[in-house]
């Protein structure tokens, strides 16, 4: 623990000379880690005696001591802000006292900037460096901070520049393209947790005299996915600079060995060529350009280095084009994602249309008749669309069986669903043959619908049963719907014509 303090001690002291002089603008962002600090050399009056060091905050025209918390904290001649806000604005001095004088040692002027959520940076918290095309030159991020622990980042204009991450930022040869806003962004580590600083550079790259202009191949080098028997052409462009320099030249060199020129090559013809030299002006900027042609890719062309080479004023500069092999393109994403979750639901989804057909399989049916306009009954010569046969004689204990089949059935069949029944003692008038009118009742309907009871077997409705069994077993003419309306405890003798029925299946088996 002791070399630990010890350590901090001896890092804070001797970045103190370095990091203080430079703090002359005290701007800064909200939510960023900042500090204050002053010079050791000018506490040098107290060096022999016993003193105290104390912070002091100004303002609105009172002077406050600094009181220290987890945000604001004071060690030897720093004070820290982990992160500065919008209300520690202000004036700030430092005061050595021994007990008979007080001793002002430095102050500032602290102006905490708000943050432009919009932006990686604030347009008043930057400084603008100009400089000319040619040179070269390195950008600094400050010594936003005294510990060792940061990770630095750099940005253009809020993009992240080629993952630079030193402290300086070089250029070897400024062009104008580099001009724009770089940020600096230090992270900071403390007490578990992360906090940033920045700093912002403004570059202004002007144009410059053409001898300040270094030779350069646009573009690095680089690797092109490809195909085999795809045909590609590889470019490469070097800039001369504001004059023409009439001794460049630029070729291409596959491992080495010049390509054939494609003007004295067939167009069928599957081989490398190499396209005549061209000059370009763009502006007061030159480049010379030269195309690598590569009719028809072959496995052999996957490794092979296609060089390019440009020359002048006895200075050289290359750039190395490899192919390789593309991927095999994966179906994306989303689309994967999606295949999936179909895939799973299909399975519940089937189940699903199955459950709701079958339990809603009469409203399907009618649906469809009423959409369709189409109507099965229509010429079969039938005048209803069921008969009902139910216990007529009073021998039922409870009246509960006559009223479902008098009134409880029409309502919910005719009323609710457009169904013609035909009940006996409703339609048929008084005085026919029972046995005739019931036969031709029966021929008239689709359907035989029986109330079954254990009173209905031993009525004489059991004749119903008896003709509606021989015209539907037999004449095949009529079917038969069975509503069990009351338990049958014994099981009833078969009418001549279900046992006829049986017979003759038992005869075909």
């Amino acid at each position: 623990m002791t070399l630990m303090i010890f350590l901090v001690m001896f890092v804070m002291e001797s970045a103190t000379e370095k990091l203080c002089p430079l703090r002359a603008s005290i701007d800064v962002l909200e939510g960023e880690y900042f500090f204050l600090c002053y010079l050791e050399s000018r506490q040098e009056h107290f060096q022999e005696e016993a003193y105290t060091i104390n912070w002091y905050k100004e303002s609105a025209g009172k002077r406050q001591l600094v009181k220290e918390t987890h945000r604001i904290v004071s060690q030897m001649n720093f004070l820290e802000f982990w992160p500065a806000e919008l209300s520690d604005s202000g004036n700030y001095s430092v005061i050595h006292s021994n007990g008979k004088q007080n001793l002002t040692i430095q102050k500032w002027t602290l102006n905490v900037l708000e943050r432009n959520k919009s932006s990686c940076f604030n347009k008043n918290h930057l400084t603008t460096e100009i400089k000319s095309a040619g040179t070269g030159h390195s950008l600094k991020c400050s010594d936003l901070s005294i510990y060792e622990n940061e990770s630095i980042t750099w940005y253009k204009d809020c993009k992240n520049y080629e993952h630079e991450t030193e402290r300086e930022l070089n250029f070897r040869t400024l062009t104008v393209q580099h001009s724009g806003i770089y940020t600096c962004k230090i992270l900071i580590s403390h007490e578990g947790r992360i906090y940033h600083s920045t700093n912002t550079i403004k570059l202004v790259v002007e144009e410059d005299a053409a001898e300040a202009v270094t030779l350069e191949i646009v573009g690095h080098h680089e690797e092109i996915e490809t195909e085999i028997g795809k045909e590609e052409i590889l470019n490469c462009t070097g800039f001369l600079g504001y004059y023409m320099q009439e001794d460049a030249s630029l070729y291409w060199l596959i491992n080495q060995t010049f390509p054939e020129q494609c003007t004295g090559i067939p167009e069928n013809e599957p081989s490398v060529c190499e396209e005549e030299f061209k000059k370009l002006q763009l502006g007061n900027k030159f480049y010379v350009t030269r195309l690598l042609r590569i009719k028809k890719v072959r496995d052999e062309d996957m490794h092979q280095n296609f060089t390019c080479m440009l020359q002048a004023d006895e200075s050289t500069q290359i750039k190395i084009v490899k192919l390789k092999k593309g991927k095999t393109q994966d179906l994306p994403v989303h689309i994967f994602t999606t295949g999936m979750v179909l895939a799973l639901l299909f399975p519940f989804v089937v189940v699903a249309v199955v459950f709701v057909f079958v339990m809603f399989r009469v409203d399907f049916v009618l649906f469809y008749r009423d959409t369709c306009r189409r109507d099965d009954t229509a010429g079969d010569g039938k005048e209803y669309d069921a008969f009902v046969s139910y216990l007529k004689d009073c021998a039922s204990p409870i009246e509960e069986e006559r009223e479902f089949a008098l009134k409880i059935l029409p309502m919910i069949l005719e009323e609710n669903f457009g169904y013609k029944l035909c009940i006996f003692e409703r339609d048929v008038f008084p005085g026919g043959a029972f046995v005739d009118d019931i036969n031709s009742f029966i021929d008239k309907s689709r359907r035989l619908i029986i109330i079954l009871s254990q009173n209905y077997v031993s009525d004489r409705a059991i004749y119903e049963l008896e003709s509606g069994l021989h015209k539907a077993l037999v004449e095949r003419k009529t079917k038969i719907i069975l509503i069990e309306y009351m338990p049958i405890l014994e099981k009833p003798s078969v009418p001549h014509a279900g046992k006829a029925y049986q017979d003759k299946d038992q005869r075909a088996l």
